[in-house]
């Protein structure tokens, strides 16, 4: 037994997302299912038995946000805040830039299954192996996308032996990292749009976040009605009354 060899283990999920294939791999929020073709990810959408409304997320990181996001100085300040001084996960979502070559290479229909209007969804500060990944891919003008490794409304996995079998079927390569680091939320990453000032989805370190927001930008975001109220943490969903069941 020995460390994780992230370096390595980046290397082989690049390499099998460039051929076509999918991949469930650890973040800090819990374990994704990430491709790139749309092929895969159709595939993907399947297994997961997902909603018509839902849409991929590009997995990204600080570098790559920066690039694709197009967003204005008290915007970024408020994630640089979360994501550079607080060291903590945000899911972005925020207009975008078609141009940017790692965008440029998405499957029209791929890229309208991972955009809402003029934004597009990004999670950054995944972790090492999520960081050490992207780089890989933005290096070779891949992009990487994806969801949750789960069936649609039974909540994030932050094990392997958690996912089920569909989505475990439907991949090429599982990394196992054992229990993620923010496991004890039982919801995935927060999600806020910065197009209107929207929490999309109260998540990993929400409290946390709120408090930045508060005590530096004075803005107040929405109160947490908890797990029991809204398991998934989606307001979007919850707005569409269309609330998942979590195992």
């Amino acid at each position: 037994m020995t460390r994780y060899d992230i370096p390595g283990d980046a290397q082989r999920i690049y390499e099998t997302v460039a051929r076509g294939g999918a991949v469930i791999m650890p973040s800090d929020i819990g374990y994704g299912a990430v491709a790139s073709s749309s092929e895969a990810l159709l595939r993907l959408f399947h297994a997961k038995k997902r909603a018509p409304q839902k849409r991929h997320a590009m997995v990204g990181n600080y570098e790559l946000h920066r690039e694709v996001h197009r967003l204005g100085r008290r915007e970024q300040d408020m994630i640089d805040a979360v994501v550079l001084d607080a060291g903590l996960p945000l899911a972005v979502v925020a207009p975008y830039d078609a141009s940017h070559p790692v965008v440029a290479t998405i499957e029209p229909e791929t890229l309208a299954a991972s955009t809402v209007g003029d934004t597009l969804a990004m999670l950054v500060n995944g972790g090492a192996l999520q960081e050490a990944v992207v780089k890989i891919a933005h290096r070779n003008g891949m992009p990487l996308l994806g969801s949750s490794a789960n069936l649609t409304g039974t909540g994030t996995k932050f094990l392997v032996q958690d996912i089920q079998q569909p989505i475990v079927d439907a991949v090429e390569l599982v990394v196992d990292y054992g229990l993620r680091k923010y496991h004890l939320y039982r919801r995935s990453s927060t999600m806020i749009d910065f197009s209107n000032m929207s929490v999309v989805r109260m998540g990993s370190c929400y409290e946390l976040i709120s408090d930045i927001f508060a005590n530096q930008f004075g803005t107040t975001l929405p109160a947490d009605p908890g797990l029991d109220a809204l398991p998934s943490g989606n307001l979007r969903e919850q707005a569409l009354n269309i609330l998942p069941e979590v195992s």
